[in-house]
C-alpha cells in the first residue's frame, strides 16, 4: 500500500477482493463536490470462447512506482482532491472486480478526465500482466493500450535516431568544408615557400 499526497494505491495480493466503498470512503471529502469511479470487472466471455476467469500477476514495487507518477501526472493535469487506485492479483472470476479507481475534485469535468487518464495509463504502463482462462485453454494477453503505448515509444525512438543522424550528417559536412579551405592554405604556403627557396627568382 501507498498513501502520499493525498493518493491511496494498493496492489491486493490473492485473495482480496476489492473494497469499492473503502475506496470512495477515502476519497470523499466536504470540498469535493464530484467523485468519478471506474471498475474493471472480468467478463463471460471473449471472441466468442467462455472466460472462466482472469488471472493476475505484477512486479508490485515498480507497479506502485509507475501508479505514483500516473497519480502525479493527473494532479499535473487536473484539479483533483484524492485518488484511490487498487489493483487484484491472482485469480479474479467472473462479475468480479480487478481494478477500480476513484477521482475526488471540485468539479466533475477534472474528476471524469482524470479517471479516464488513470485507467488508460495503467493498462499502458504499469506492470501487471493478465492471464484470460477459458473452458478450452488459457492465454496472456497484452493490453490494447500496451501495444499503442509501446508503439508510440518506438516511433520517438525512431524520430531521436533520424534526427542524430540528419546532426552527424550536417556535421560532417561542415567539418569536410572547413577541411578542404584548411588544405587549400596549406597548399598555397606550400607554394609560396617553394618559390622563396626557387634561386631563379
Amino acid at each position: 500500500m501507498s498513501v502520499e499526497e493525498n493518493n491511496l494505491i494498493e496492489i491486493l495480493e490473492e485473495g482480496h477482493k476489492v473494497d469499492i466503498a473503502k475506496y470512495i470512503d477515502y476519497v470523499s471529502a466536504p470540498q469535493a463536490g464530484a467523485i468519478a469511479t471506474f471498475s474493471g470487472t472480468t467478463r463471460d466471455t471473449f471472441e466468442g470462447k467462455t472466460v472462466l476467469e482472469l488471472r493476475y500477476e505484477a512486479y508490485v514495487p515498480m507497479a506502485t512506482r509507475y501508479l505514483s507518477y500516473i497519480c502525479a501526472d493527473a494532479r499535473s493535469n487536473w484539479d483533483i482532491h484524492k485518488i484511490a487506485v487498487a489493483h487484484r492479483l491472482g485469480p479474479v472470476p467472473v462479475g468480479e472486480t480487478s481494478v477500480f479507481i476513484a477521482v475526488s475534485s471540485v468539479h466533475r469535468g477534472d474528476g471524469l478526465d482524470a479517471c479516464k487518464f488513470l485507467i488508460d495509463e495503467l493498462k499502458a504502463s504499469v506492470p501487471i500482466w493478465k492471464k484470460e482462462v477459458y473452458t478450452n485453454g488459457e492465454v496472456w494477453k497484452e493490453n490494447s493500450e500496451f501495444l499503442e503505448k509501446r508503439l508510440e515509444l518506438a516511433e520517438k525512438r525512431l524520430e531521436k535516431a533520424e534526427s542524430l543522424v540528419k546532426k552527424h550528417v550536417v556535421g560532417e559536412h561542415k567539418r569536410s568544408c572547413c577541411g578542404s579551405k584548411v588544405r587549400v592554405h596549406e597548399d598555397e604556403e606550400q607554394r609560396d615557400i617553394a618559390g622563396d627557396n626557387n634561386p631563379s627568382h
